[in-house]
């Protein structure tokens, strides 16, 4: 079979047809499109649309012809516009204008990465069909003016249903084209999850098999180093499932039971169980009280107590105070502070900045993220707040119980 010259093909189809740039200028036309419009394409070649057809003094169609082509670009989707007026000035007739009506199919032309680079739109007249339908009308029925209002509102409510639907259709495709690109996206964070995961699980168990089988193969090893060290893997890796099981907990909405909470004596309770290498000062406002799960705001506190110890150099300061009908804990260390630019990634799962690394090897990136979570679980924020004067400063916010006043302090 010959090649087929598709320049020739769509020069000679007897659909009227045109290609636009991106720009909406024509960049070439056929035969037919010359035709159905009156004018040649050294009459429309480079020039714009919407200058050549601009509605005429009403603006029949203008708006709505520039909508659909405006989609097409930006969603690189055909359009279908059905049953369009249009009041097209006549050729060599300034300032005259002819009621016209079209049936168009607007399509998008892209290149192999998917940039659309033009728009190819396919024209159908039907105001013979139109006018045809007017003729028909009943005698009778009313004044000539009038027979043509109501087939002119029958026609239109049609084609407005058509629109309508298509519409509905755009905004379905928009729908699943967002809910595939969030599927996508959890997909893509439950593949790292499990990677970042399989990683930090496979060290402790590495080094579980290594001292056990040294512990076989060497008869004088020293086995209480290898149980202190066994030890040592085995609290990380319960750790690692804590954290995992938390945030299980949390993704699935698990409800817990709450009571009055006074956050002082969640701060005392958990710096009573610590033994960090630097002072801490406290502020402890008395009687801030919230709804909570005692066990979830300790396990909260402790996580930004750890993230505290690890960047601090000298001290850690935390304080409790209240902000209107907010309880406001914060979590204050003296270290090098977090640029702007990952103020919020370290709120991602797994997220390790190099120097958290460097400081603690075994972290997993996870204790932030359930502080976050558990904050929002109890209908609260968490966040880093700007402070030039100290190096990070958590700060949890929660709504305040209805009568503290009713809890001891």
């Amino acid at each position: 079979m010959a090649e087929i010259d598709f320049a020739q093909v769509f020069e000679a189809s007897p659909v009227a047809a045109a290609v636009l740039s991106p720009d909406l200028e024509y960049v070439v036309v056929n035969r037919a499109y010359e035709r159905m419009l009156g004018r040649s394409r050294d009459q429309l070649i480079g020039r714009r649309i919407l200058e050549l057809f601009p509605g005429g003094p009403a603006g029949h169609g203008c708006a709505e012809l520039r909508a659909s082509l405006d989609r097409v670009v930006a969603d690189g989707e055909v359009d279908v516009m059905a049953l369009q007026r249009y009041d097209v000035e006549v050729p060599g007739r300034p300032g005259t204008f002819e009621e016209r009506y079209w049936n168009a199919v607007n399509a998008p032309i892209q290149d192999p990465d998917g940039k659309v680079v033009g728009v190819i739109i396919r024209l159908e007249e039907v105001t013979a069909f139109v006018d045809q339908l007017r003729r028909a009308s009943e005698p009778g029925t009313g004044s000539p003016a009038e027979r043509r209002g109501l087939v002119e509102a029958e026609i239109f409510a049609r084609a407005r249903e058509l629109q309508q639907i298509n519409q509905r259709l755009r905004h379905a495709r928009a729908k699943e084209r967002q809910t595939a690109d969030r599927l996508r996206q959890a997909v893509e964070q439950q593949r790292q999850a499990i990677s970042d995961t399989s990683h930090d699980l496979r060290a402790p168990i590495t080094g579980l098999l290594t001292r056990l089988e040294e512990a076989f193969s060497d008869p004088e090893a020293d086995l209480r180093q290898i149980l202190h060290a066994v030890r040592h893997d085995a609290e990380r890796l319960g750790g690692i499932v804590s954290d995992l099981l938390e945030l299980a907990q949390l993704d699935a909405g698990v409800p817990v039971s709450t009571q009055p909470v006074d956050l002082a004596g969640v701060v005392q309770a958990e710096l009573a169980l610590r033994r960090p290498a630097f002072a801490i000062t406290t502020r402890l406002a008395p009687g801030v009280v919230v709804d909570g799960s005692p066990i979830r705001l300790a396990r909260l506190l402790s996580n930004l107590m750890t993230n505290a110890e690890r960047h601090a150099r000298s001290r850690i300061e935390v304080s409790v105070t209240t902000e209107g009908d907010r309880a406001v804990l914060e979590v204050v260390d003296d270290g090098t502070g977090i640029p702007p630019g990952e103020r919020e990634k370290v709120f991602d799962r797994f997220y390790r900045r190099r120097d958290a690394r460097d400081r603690d090897p075994s972290g997993t990136g996870l204790g932030l993220p359930i502080a976050r979570q558990i904050a929002q679980a109890h209908g609260g924020t968490l966040g880093m707040a700007e402070d030039p004067s100290c190096g990070t400063r958590m700060v949890l916010s929660l709504p305040l119980h209805a009568s503290p006043e009713h809890i001891g302090g």
